[in-house]
């Protein structure tokens, strides 16, 4: 069993993560965990022509980790072993994406995150999600 866990910092993804952690039972075999967080990507434009490439990744990388941060000690102290992926796109296609080319069969997210604002302009990330995945999704409010 391969579950991705999509975390963006927020309470509600940490949510999904203490229910996969207090559920890890519901599955047969020790799950495989991959962690991820995805980063919206900033409008490159001008922004390439005063910060380099290498410092554009770098901050996508030090944002990232702050934001798995949370995450990643809940499993640590849960004893549950976890790979970490970091990625910068659209967040609902990233993640289908990614469910996708690792053969995951379940996604278990939080049903709203850090982008509630957003969430109500263009639909949420977790609709979204829902849309594109191939495999099945458990949102965790």
């Amino acid at each position: 069993m391969k579950i991705l866990l999509p975390v963006d910092g927020s309470e509600c993804s940490l949510r999904a993560v203490d229910h996969l952690i207090t559920h890890v039972g519901w599955f047969r075999d020790v799950p495989e965990i991959h962690l991820l967080h995805v980063h919206a990507p900033i409008p490159i434009g001008r922004v390439q022509a005063h910060v380099g490439k290498e410092t554009l990744h770098a901050y996508y990388l030090e944002e990232g980790q702050a934001h798995l941060v949370d995450a990643q000690q809940k499993l640590d102290a849960a004893g549950r072993f976890h790979t970490t992926h970091i990625h910068v796109g659209q967040p609902a296609e990233v993640i289908a994406r990614l469910a996708d080319e690792l053969a995951c069969d379940l996604i278990i997210m939080g049903a709203h995150g850090l982008g509630a604002l957003a969430g109500l302009v263009m639909g949420s990330v977790a609709t979204r999600v829902l849309h594109l995945a191939a495999c099945p999704v458990l949102l965790v409010k």
